[in-house]
């Protein structure tokens, strides 16, 4: 019986390989596991040089609006529509040209309710239509509304270009000069 065993064939290496490749590539599992490493080569690799090959279109920059403070009624002029077509937000008594944003900010955007308004409460209270439209003192909210408020803040100001002061009713506004905007310019460029 011992003498049968020695007449047996093995299989060859090549016919080793076959098979088992033949496992890996018919199991589903196998096959999901394969796209899903080939989909994140793609994504660690893929032009990331701002040409639009791999993200789209790149829109053209928006040129700096003049410093300036403004009252909420002043702000709602800067609501993606009309003569200005700019988008401008409040948030905790700054606000912010988020036009570069207008396809979120911008009419019909997911946020457009923000758009010349006072942004602060709807971001504290995570309600897009938790917007005021008279000034809001935001004495109201708790202190982790607040620091919500202050993260948002930061975001905004990491992002979008700072305009002014968010005026409360009766404060008057700061005259800016232009050597106040091209300070502001060249102290963006060096962060």
């Amino acid at each position: 019986m011992a003498e049968e065993g020695k007449d047996a064939v093995l299989p060859s290496e090549d016919s080793l390989l076959a098979s088992l490749l033949t496992e890996i590539f018919t199991s589903p599992i196998n096959i999901l596991l394969l796209g899903v490493c080939a989909f994140l080569i793609y994504k660690i690799f893929r032009p990331s040089d701002g040409s639009g090959a791999a993200s789209g279109p790149v829109e053209p920059p928006v040129p700096k609006m003049k410093r300036q403070d403004m009252t909420l009624e002043q702000l709602k002029q800067y609501n993606g529509t009309g003569e200005h077509e700019r988008v401008c937000v409040a948030v905790n008594g700054k606000i912010f040209d988020v036009t570069r944003g207008k396809k979120f900010y911008g009419p019909g955007g997911p946020y457009a309710a923000f758009a010349g308004h006072d942004a602060t409460r709807a971001l504290a209270t995570f309600s897009v239509n938790d917007v005021k439209e008279e000034y809001d003192d935001l004495s109201d909210l708790s202190s982790m509304q607040m620091d919500s408020v202050r993260e948002w803040e930061i975001q905004f100001t990491e992002k979008y270009e700072y305009i002014g002061k968010f005026l409360k009713p009766g404060e008057q506004p700061t005259e800016y000069s232009d050597e106040e905007d091209a300070k502001d310019s060249k102290t963006k460029k060096e962060d």
